[in-house]
């Protein structure tokens, strides 16, 4: 069978050598070849799968993008907010390859004489949109640039930048005309580009532009933000045979998607399938567990506050909340905490033996240790890049946070979209009670709170809580923030943990053995194996754990400043690219 990023495309980058550069002012150039690729079905497939390359890359994997956000605390501070470490001299990713590579095969593409053209025209603007999509969020301005330039053509070649508005009506332009055109309605290893792929993806594209138009309002284009939620829904609407997975039981159902070797088409629409055989693999045990390797990301207290319990309450509605200790915070929540993070009766192997796994401080910064993506088995996978899950890009309950947050927007959830978005996800997650068929009419003041009074409509909250618990370590939300202008949140939301009555020793997971021992001056002895020892003495160093009142308190992790800024909206145009073409200009405030 046929997986993405498996495919033996070697024959069409012999043909096609020609046409991958680094500069715009490098061109294709035509061959002898060309009727080879252009004239047949096959050529035309062979030179389509080079470009499902745009696709995540698997090693580092969706799963790492959210390290950089509100919602997780981790190892250092990316140089996107690192104070100073973001310049038009270290910036990147003003390279247009990929781009070439996609117009070049559209421009010969549409003259050519196969009858089923139409479905490989749909395919590549189908990633011409993903390209640009990318661009735009990164850059904002850009070069819309629909044709294979000539050496010759100067004025595109070293032109100016067109308006970010004018490439997105691009970027949606391409996205229907991929829905229209791709002929493929299903795939049975959720690892083509299919006509629901680009539906799916053309809810989330409109859902960032939608949003991105109506809370930057110093671009004034508040009234057009409407019309890109309606095709969020529209679009939602339109895609079909997808429900969410259930699978072998409320308690595993949605874990099991993301340490699955082949994806659950039930919910899955698009995915890389990784190949053990091939030694085509992605890090997500090393990066979550390895405390050498990667950022070990976990998640924070502020976060997991916002899990509701399993009667469909919220957890911050419970007198004392702040105060609970892990091994009973944890009890009688949301069915994705257990399913997420390492608690309760967790068990890992080694060498397929069982072992107990309660959080371990020698791998996580705040205890709230992810197991989402990550293999039970110790051995080769938390040592070695060698998991072979299967690695998932875009599902269906993304497209219903989309659909519900674009009807929140709206003014225009009924109580049977309630029930069929946000409340078939909670009832997925072991939820009960009215919060699955009843719209909120009270905004839950911890998620006002939350979200900085940003938002204070008490369905779109719920919405927006559901969002983060559905979707983290999903790579979506960095994106959020940026588009919903919550940037602030970068640097301001703490790296907290769980919390801790007093210095001393903890059972993490109620077994009645000991797991870790929080101290401060002379590290204590202790005789229980595998104990993890914390010292919390006062410190204002980088690369230390505090309690947040000093003997006592919740863990404070100190991955070091982050600073935000406004302009870090977009990122600056690269020096070297500036020079290059001085009519490119730069982003504001860089």
């Amino acid at each position: 069978m046929k997986t993405t990023k498996l495919f033996n495309y070697t024959l069409a980058l012999l043909l096609l050598g020609s046409i991958s550069s680094c500069d715009l002012d490098e061109v294709p150039v035509d061959t002898a070849t060309n009727e080879a690729v252009f004239g047949s079905e096959g050529g035309l497939e062979l030179y389509a799968n080079s470009f499902y390359d745009l696709l995540p890359n698997t090693d580092v994997g969706v799963f790492q993008d959210d390290d950089n956000s509100d919602l997780v605390a981790r190892n250092g501070v990316d140089n996107y907010l690192a104070p100073n470490a973001l310049s038009p001299i270290t910036s990147s990713g003003w390279n247009w390859t990929d781009l070439r590579n996609i117009n070049y095969f559209i421009e010969n593409t549409e003259k050519s004489v196969v009858p089923t053209k139409a479905h490989y025209l749909g395919v590549a603007r189908f990633f011409r949109a993903l390209f640009y999509f990318d661009k735009v969020k990164r850059f904002g301005d850009v070069p819309w640039i629909d044709k294979t330039i000539d050496i010759k053509d100067e004025a595109t070649l070293y032109g100016s930048r067109d308006n970010r508005f004018e490439v997105m009506d691009n970027v949606l332009a391409d996205l229907n005309f991929a829905i229209e055109n791709i002929t493929l309605t299903s795939d049975p290893s959720a690892t083509r580009i299919t006509k629901n792929v680009a539906r799916a993806y053309k809810t989330r594209i409109c859902l960032f532009e939608a949003s991105f138009r109506k809370y930057h309002t110093n671009y004034n284009k508040q009234a057009t933000a409407n019309t890109w939620y309606e095709e969020v829904v529209k679009e939602a609407n339109n895609i079909k045979g997808f429900t969410l997975h259930e699978g072998t039981g409320l308690d595993r159902a949605y874990r099991e998607m993301f340490i699955a070797k082949t994806p659950f088409t039930d919910e899955t629409i698009l995915s890389v399938a990784l190949n053990a055989s091939l030694q085509v693999f992605s890090s997500a045990n090393r990066r979550f567990i390895s405390p050498t390797y990667g950022n070990r990301p976990s998640l924070t207290r502020r976060f997991v506050n916002t899990y509701l319990n399993l009667d469909g309450t919220p957890f911050t509605s419970k007198a004392g909340y702040k105060t609970t200790p892990f091994v009973e915070e944890v009890k009688n929540r949301d069915l994705r905490l257990k399913q997420t993070i390492r608690l309760g009766d967790y068990r890992r192997t080694e060498n397929s033996l069982p072992v107990v796994a309660p959080p371990n401080f020698s791998q996580t910064y705040t205890g709230y240790q992810p197991i989402k993506w990550c293999y039970d088995e110790r051995f080769p996978f938390d040592d070695e890049s060698r998991n072979d899950n299967a690695h998932i890009i875009m599902r269906w309950g993304e497209v219903l946070l989309n659909k519900a947050e674009a009807l929140a927007e709206l003014d225009k959830m009924t109580v049977a979209d309630w029930t069929a978005t946000i409340g078939a996800l909670r009832k997925r997650a072991g939820i009960t009670g009215t919060t699955l068929t009843t719209l909120p009419t009270v905004a839950d003041p911890y998620m006002i709170d939350f979200f900085k009074g940003k938002f204070t409509d008490p369905i779109l909250l719920e919405v927006l809580r559901e969002r983060g618990v559905e979707m983290i370590f999903e790579g979506l939300r960095a994106d959020d923030l940026r588009r919903w202008k919550l940037g602030q949140l970068f640097q301001d939301a703490p790296m907290n943990g769980m919390y801790v009555p007093a210095l001393g020793e903890y059972d993490l997971n109620g077994d009645g053995i000991k797991d870790v021992y929080f101290y401060q001056g002379t590290k204590p002895t202790s005789t229980t194996p595998g104990m993890a020892f914390v010292d919390v003495s006062p410190s204002t160093a980088v690369g230390r754990i505090q309690l947040s009142n000093g003997t006592s308190g919740e863990v404070m992790w100190n991955a070091g400043a982050r600073q935000w800024a406004d302009q870090k909206y977009l990122y600056p145009i690269p020096e070297a690219d500036r020079i290059r073409n001085p009519d490119l200009g730069q982003n504001p405030g860089w």
